[in-house]
């Protein structure tokens, strides 16, 4: 495994991170824990969770993810050896059952950290993230921003970094990270930051050979700024793996068990999906470790999370972090990025 600093962190963490959110939904109890310590054992000690988590969200599972873990670090007695990221939910009309109302206000984050807390069995959360913002604006497949100038929210980012702020001093949280969000978000963030509040330390947003709209504009503003990037769905729902393109995909992965995630299957996107399946092939590279890897040796990624629903999946995701890729493989990618750019926002 390879290893780096979170920028403006203490925190030594490996240059891959464990995904959680299938635990609860496609995978049971057992098996959570068995990734866990393969990915310890691999040299793996950074795990990614969130509030809301298993995915798709469900009032009946909400919160089993994060008390798998917890179980897990009651049984194995490391929790000071990981570092532990988890999130905030934000508003949205199908999550009413996590909390009301589903916003960042003082009161939400101590109910939604104080139960986190609770589940995952720590007295403290070492990454603390705001899932996605609480404004209208273009996230989860949305590629462009439709401004609605009657919406309800203010902006109220100092507010927010003031009660984080209060969290890190009473040791519940070390730092906190933003997701799914925007270069505004962020840049509104440090605008707070130079007035003396509490700093961003990375943001979490997807990102992989069918969406690289974050090397547009954001990815500017992480390196000019020193802050960290971990890329989730780093194989657009297992599509970059080629399952989907050969038939070899389980009746119950994500995609086939739940129609509702089309994110990564749009006419373009298999289109892309195709093309970049054909580099992999006429380069012996496996098509998953091709795609982890292509992440992995740009510049302003700290992280890239990867989520598996079984050991071998992870075992090969994992050993992308010994694949390097030629200049020339890297071209034969930005050709078709040029060809179908970013199909799958």
């Amino acid at each position: 495994m390879k290893y780096t600093i979170l920028p403006n962190t203490n925190l030594k963490i490996s240059k891959l991170c464990l995904g959680t959110m299938t635990w609860g939904q496609q995978n049971i109890e057992a098996e959570a824990h068995d990734q866990l310590d393969f990915a310890i054992e691999k040299g793996i000690n950074f795990i990614d969770c969130a509030e809301m988590y298993p995915v798709p969200a469900n009032p009946k599972t909400q919160g089993r993810t994060e008390t798998y873990i917890g179980n897990w670090f009651a049984k194995k007695k490391n929790r000071e050896n990981l570092v532990l990221a988890t999130k905030i939910a934000g508003p949205s009309r199908n999550m009413d059952h996590i909390r009301q109302p589903l916003d960042f206000s003082k009161n939400s984050l101590e109910n939604a950290l104080h139960n986190s807390l609770k589940r995952l069995q720590t007295e403290y959360i070492d990454l603390y993230q705001l899932h996605w913002p609480e404004r209208n604006t273009n996230y989860f497949g949305q590629r462009d921003y439709s401004h609605k100038p009657n919406e309800e929210w203010r902006d109220n980012f100092a507010e927010i970094l003031s009660n984080l702020e209060e969290f890190v001093k009473a040791g519940k949280i070390r730092y906190f990270g933003l997701s799914n969000e925007t270069p505004f978000g962020v840049m509104r963030c440090l605008e707070e930051t130079r007035k003396g509040k509490l700093k961003v330390v990375s943001v979490q947003n997807p990102f992989n050979l069918v969406n690289r709209k974050d090397e547009i504009g954001l990815s500017e503003i992480l390196q000019r700024e020193n802050i960290g990037y971990l890329p989730y769905s780093p194989l657009g729902f297992g599509t970059l793996t080629g399952k989907y393109l050969n038939g070899t995909a389980d009746k119950n992965s994500r995609i086939n068990q739940f129609k509702q995630y089309s994110r990564y299957s749009n006419a373009n996107a298999v289109q892309a999906t195709e093309k970049y399946f054909e580099i992999a092939k006429n380069n012996n590279l496996s098509f998953a470790q091709m795609a982890l890897a292509f992440i992995l040796q740009k510049k302003f990624v700290t992280a890239p999370i990867i989520g598996a629903t079984a050991i071998t999946q992870l075992s090969e995701n994992i050993e992308s972090i010994n694949v390097s890729l030629s200049k020339e493989i890297l071209k034969e990618i930005n050709a078709v990025h040029s060809q179908i750019p970013n199909p799958a926002p």
